[in-house]
């Protein structure tokens, strides 16, 4: 008894802190298994105030959010299957907007100049596949920025400077079993450097899971985190934009996966799993004291959650 009274004053600690940060938590449910189903979600810093925000009966999933704007792809205004297009809606679901026409990968993205443009893993008709593109969000125009059409580039995320970008590739995009690696680059597509290397020594990864998955840049600390398998489980792992040093942030029974990072740098949202379990759950982590909260447990796949900023 004593154990459980600890871990909940340890837990009630915890959100007390936690509540301090001007943030909620936007995530994506599997909300209908048999249709294939997904809505955004938005939830308090303590689990609290669940809401679902799209309420559509197809795909809907939160990539990115800037501030207190949530941006989200969607295949509610395409006509092919696994076909997305760039929406954003405000935090009671209202005011849904679609923002340009180009024709989205399943990829997370990422927004700089004050809001005003975002980089994107996108297809034009059926050869030009998994290229980054810039958006101007504020007209919809895009352009190409990568161009190497035989390659896949997916998951881009800005560096605090908005000069380079991260992002997993592999030189060839249509062989499935070459795993990707994480790659930077300047934000005019030149000084492609790769910064992962998956440890040869491993071989627990052999059924298709990352060597490196999406990266999520902590622009506090100047680190990329990406989610790994390695050694027979999923954790976060941390990389120096460099390259020259990497190490393991999480580290629990449970198995890590796609995350983020408040602008501070001082909390990451993760979803977490059992191992071999196809049931995932939304924790906070305090990154100071690796203390870990559960916050949504009503739906058995709540994935990909990300910070969004509480509009005053």
């Amino acid at each position: 008894m004593k154990k459980y009274l600890l871990l909940f004053t340890l837990l009630g600690g915890f959100a007390g802190k936690a509540q301090q940060p001007g943030y909620r938590i936007v995530y994506n449910v599997l909300h209908d298994t048999a249709k294939g189903n997904y809505e955004v979600f938005i939830m308090d810093m303590d689990g609290g105030n669940q809401k679902n925000l799209s309420n559509y009966a197809g795909l809907d999933w939160v990539y990115r959010t800037y501030k207190d704007r949530i941006f989200f792809i969607s295949d509610r205004d395409t006509t092919c299957k696994r076909c997305y297009k760039l929406f954003e809606m405000d935090q009671q679901g209202n005011n849904i907007k679609k923002l340009s026409d180009l024709v989205l990968e399943d990829s997370w993205m990422d927004v700089r100049n004050n809001g005003k443009e975002m980089i994107v893993s996108a297809s034009i008709g059926k050869d030009i596949r998994m290229q980054l593109f810039l958006v101007n969000l504020e007209d919809g125009s895009y352009r190409q920025l990568t161009k190497d059409t035989s390659a896949y580039h997916a998951d881009p995320v800005f560096s605090p400077d908005e000069r380079q970008i991260a992002f997993r590739y592999r030189s060839n995009r249509r062989d499935r079993n070459m795993k990707t690696e994480i790659f930077i680059m300047d934000d005019d597509g030149t000084g492609i450097k790769q910064i992962t290397h998956y440890p040869k020594a491993d071989t627990s990864n052999s059924t298709g899971e990352y060597h490196a998955g999406p990266p999520r840049w902590n622009r506090k600390e100047n680190f990329i985190s990406y989610m790994s398998f390695q050694k027979g489980k999923y954790e976060v792992y941390a990389v120096a934009p460099n390259g020259d040093k990497q190490w393991k942030i999480t580290g629990d029974e449970k198995d890590s996966g796609w995350h983020d990072w408040t602008p501070d740098g001082r909390w990451m949202v993760v979803d977490k799993s059992i191992p071999k379990m196809k049931i995932y759950d939304i924790y906070l982590m305090n990154i100071d004291t690796r203390e870990l909260k559960p916050l949504a447990t009503s739906w058995k796949y709540e994935q990909a959650p990300s910070f969004v900023e509480i509009k005053k």
